[in-house]
């Protein structure tokens, strides 16, 4: 398979969903920690020798800032595809208190269909219809060989899932951790190796990434759980 062009596709840093007065912050608006500032030089440096010549976010807050450490000094423009925002969450409101911590926290643990609603909210079909057609067209267009993607945990598992050419049951086995690293390889016909998973140049062993994405959100969020 002759490599001909290389895409890095990157999860957001850490991020905190409620502020320093545990109040709730709107996902829209959440910034880096400085956990995930370090987490990102940690990913510009060990990206400092790849010849990077296009970068593209969601253009949500965290995935602009990651992108904007990685690339630093580079001189390259950030384009923004709103399409590769986040699937939306329903109201945590709307989950039965009684269930409301197997209900977030096993949010994934079943095998997901596409008319399934990720905590009430988008279904995972729509997430699919929205992002493999910017992905295409990113993917498409010519004058690059290396292309950073900043997206998000559910984003990068319907792209990795098409990459594997599997189908939304096994979404729960794929982990995005903070600000971790993929490799996707196209050759000439545009077909797709996948060539690293999940790597976080911060911590290489996964010594202190215990928890799944929704354990950790889960645990910040526990006080605003509804009564």
């Amino acid at each position: 398979m002759p490599l001909e062009r290389r895409v890095y596709l990157m999860r957001h840093a850490d991020v905190s969903y409620v502020d320093a007065e545990g109040r709730p912050v709107h996902p829209d608006a959440v910034a880096l920690t400085p956990e995930g500032r370090a987490q990102a030089l940690a990913l510009a440096r060990a990206l400092a020798h790849v010849p990077i010549d296009r970068v593209a976010c969601s253009g949500l807050l965290r995935t602009l800032e990651t992108a904007k450490l990685v690339v630093d000094g580079r001189g390259l423009a950030i384009e923004v595809r709103e399409a590769l925002q986040e699937i939306q969450a329903g109201r945590l409101a709307d989950l039965a208190p009684e269930s409301f911590e197997d209900a977030f926290v096993g949010a994934l643990h079943r095998p997901q269909r596409p008319e399934d609603r990720f905590l009430g909210g988008e279904t995972w079909g729509s997430l699919q219809q929205r992002v493999r057609p910017c992905l295409a067209e990113l993917l498409a267009a010519p004058g690059w060989r290396h292309l950073l993607l900043v997206a998000h945990g559910g984003v990068n598992r319907v792209i990795l899932l098409d990459a594997l050419g599997s189908d939304l049951a096994g979404l729960g086995r794929l982990e995005q951790d903070p600000a971790a690293l993929n490799i996707l390889d196209l050759d000439a016909e545009g077909r797709v190796l996948v060539r690293l998973l999940n790597h976080t140049p911060y911590d290489e062993t996964k010594a202190a990434l215990r928890e799944t994405t929704m354990e950790k959100l889960f645990r910040e969020i526990r006080n605003l759980e509804p009564s």
